[in-house]
């Protein structure tokens, strides 16, 4: 399943189809969430052999008939459309200089179904999200905490967790805390195992195993 694909499913949790009754033939959440995306592969920056930087910031402009139809969502889905990009960040190598956000705005000179995206590059410290869960990763008897909400795993100096492991991919696998934790297989020549079973995505609770090449990892979170 893509990023797009787990996008519309969160929404439709989220509001319970609200989403798609708002917008009917007009802008659809998931053009915008694939117009983001796009922003960040036709801006992103080489800055180093194992770092690309690419925009944090984000705004949207919509047409006002599309703006009033989304104006009572407009947090709700500002949020998700941020989850996409860091998602498809952790997935593409990607990295931030700054805080991620994406402003949903009103352009009168827009007509309906039409809208614009543009990213840039806003240096500034990324703060630990507190409404993240508590969570961490046993490597080998290493704890290694989770202080974001998507976390990549895998052999390359890249990945946010690092393991040692030549049966491990350089970007094996995505670990995502919320809306609930999961773990994506992110196409590694092995694959991912969650509880011994072979698996292209998979949810988590604490004490939850999984294998990459030959290293096992516990997932555990606070109150397990």
């Amino acid at each position: 399943m893509g990023i797009l694909d787990r996008f519309e499913r969160r929404l439709d949790r989220l509001v319970n189809g609200a989403f798609a009754r708002a917008f009917k033939s007009e802008v659809q959440p998931v053009e915008i969430a694939s117009a983001l995306q796009r922003e960040c592969d036709d801006r992103a920056a080489i800055v180093a052999r194992d770092r690309t930087i690419v925009p944090n910031t984000f705004t949207v402009d919509l047409a006002p008939s599309d703006f009033d139809r989304l104006t009572v969502y407009r947090d709700a889905l500002s949020r998700e459309l941020a989850d996409v990009v860091r998602e498809h960040a952790g997935e593409q190598g990607y990295a931030f200089v700054g805080p991620l956000t994406v402003d949903i705005k009103q352009d009168d000179d827009l007509e309906t179904g039409l809208f614009r995206v543009l990213g840039e590059a806003a240096p500034g410290e990324i703060p630990v999200d507190p409404h993240l869960p508590r969570a961490w990763l046993d490597v080998a008897g290493q704890q290694v905490p989770l202080t974001q909400d998507v976390s990549i795993i895998g052999r390359g100096s890249e990945a946010d967790v690092q393991i040692t492991d030549p049966g491990a991919s350089r970007r094996h696998a995505m670990l995502r805390l919320r809306p609930s934790p999961s773990v994506v297989d992110l196409g590694s020549t092995n694959g991912t195992l969650v509880g011994g079973v072979r698996a292209e995505q998979s949810d988590l609770k604490d004490g939850s195993i999984i294998t990459l090449g030959g290293t096992r990892i516990v997932f555990r979170t606070q109150g397990g």
